[in-house]
């Protein structure tokens, strides 16, 4: 067989088809190597851009669809651990959804109560105060030289202003009744759709799986089962930190005698499921209404009790409630929801964090084989364990230094 004359046709054909690339190596290297690497990336990044846009496209476009969908599915991921324990006490699977699904109704009905019967029990006095407000305005802006005749004025122009965009504004009242059209139908859709998943969940899932090869089946399963358990994970942390900010924040409202103490606290609660940002904003709108009602000493000591309270539930609370549970990156938080809030407004900004939590998840599962070997995830994530997990502190051997040395296992309390 090494004899020449021995070698088939088809043998010198090949070898012949081996050389020829050789032949066209000079006009490859002709092009710098930096340059064929970016090129490389770019092609591939337009790529994954352009199928992205098309699923951002998609999903504007079924907004109505999808939106109550992920709702169903943060509830979803909000109720879990209630409904996981009733199961675990062998309570029917029935019997624990309807507790859970009445559960979750009563205390939205009952903070919606409390919130209808604080405004109207304090309405008039509220009224009363920004007649006070106005007026206590009117006679600043006299004091620093605007005469009355021309805030007399600015009010003509303002209502004039309304009578000419009248046409504006019935158009816009239509539009808001087609949008609580649309709040009514998501609110349904969103209803139906947490039920069906919470009674068979399950099945549903493994239906989706089956839409995939067989050969990348065990590789989706795995990643979408820890993408979902970050998700419930950072759904149990935001309650936690959305209760902990507005019981404090409420109490201080209280005990200053902020007007609306309750709403205020509501307010706080729901805008704490954005994370970082809605805690900023909501807090500087209790600010606002203490500055407003109650004058500027009260806005500060408002202020001192919000971001003790903030300072409390991050440094104190959490690490003593949540030791293993995640936490997005600041850096992370700030530029996922303004991302998010762009492309689609306040469902943006709430869906984004736990968005990218799963996406991440999902990616470093696949990436690194954990779905292969069922090993722990190791590193590549956009969060970091509270507290950190600090080693034992020894001697660095070169300059005898105390160093604190890294745990062995990087990913411990990381996403379950």
């Amino acid at each position: 067989m090494s004899d020449d004359k021995t070698r088939t046709p088809i043998w010198n054909l090949l070898r012949s088809r081996s050389v020829e690339p050789a032949a066209a190596a000079p006009a490859e290297a002709a092009v710098p190597a930096g340059l064929r690497i970016a090129t490389a990336y770019a092609w591939r990044f337009l790529v994954v851009a352009a199928a992205v846009g098309v699923v951002v496209w998609l999903v504007i476009q079924f907004k109505l669809l999808v939106i109550p969908l992920l709702v169903a599915i943060l509830i979803t991921a909000l109720v879990w651990p209630a409904l996981s324990w009733l199961l675990r006490h062998r309570v029917p699977r029935w019997a624990a959804i309807v507790l859970t699904l009445v559960g979750t109704i009563a205390i939205v009905s009952g903070l919606v109560w409390l919130v209808a019967w604080q405004v109207s029990s304090e309405f008039s006095a509220v009224r009363d105060r920004v007649v006070v407000a106005v007026d206590e305005l009117r006679g600043f802006l006299v004091g620093i030289g605007v005469s009355q005749a021309e805030i007399d004025g600015y009010i003509d122009q303002g209502l004039a202003l309304l009578q000419e965009e009248s046409g504006t504004l019935m158009s816009g009242a239509l539009a808001v009744g087609t949008t609580v059209g649309h709040l009514a139908a998501g609110l349904l859709l969103t209803l139906f759709a947490l039920i069906c998943i919470l009674a068979d969940g399950g099945g549903i899932w493994r239906w989706a799986v089956r839409l995939f090869p067989k050969g990348a089946r065990t590789a989706v399963d795995t990643a979408a089962r820890n993408g979902w358990r970050t998700v419930i994970n950072y759904a149990r942390t935001q309650l936690l930190v959305a209760t902990i900010d507005a019981v404090g924040i409420g109490i201080g409202a209280f005990a200053l005698s902020v007007p609306l103490a309750i709403p205020i606290a509501v307010m706080v609660f729901l805008g704490s499921f954005v994370p970082l940002v809605g805690a900023i904003l909501t807090g500087a709108v209790a600010v606002f209404i203490a500055l407003v009602y109650n004058g500027p000493l009260i806005a500060i000591a408002m202020l001192a009790v919000v971001l003790a309270v903030q300072q409390l539930e991050s440094h104190v609370l959490q690490p003593i409630l949540m030791g293993s549970a995640v936490k997005v990156h600041p850096l992370a938080v700030v530029m996922v929801v303004a991302g998010g809030s762009m492309i689609a407004g306040i469902p943006g900004a709430l869906f984004a964090v736990p968005l990218a939590a799963f996406v991440n998840v999902v990616a470093v599962t696949l990436s690194s084989g954990s779905w292969r070997t069922g090993e722990p995830l190791h590193g590549d994530l956009i969060w970091d364990t509270v507290p950190k997990s600090i080693g034992p502190v020894r001697p660095n051997p070169a300059t005898g230094a105390p160093t604190a040395t890294r745990p062995s296992d990087p990913s411990k309390g990381t996403a379950l």
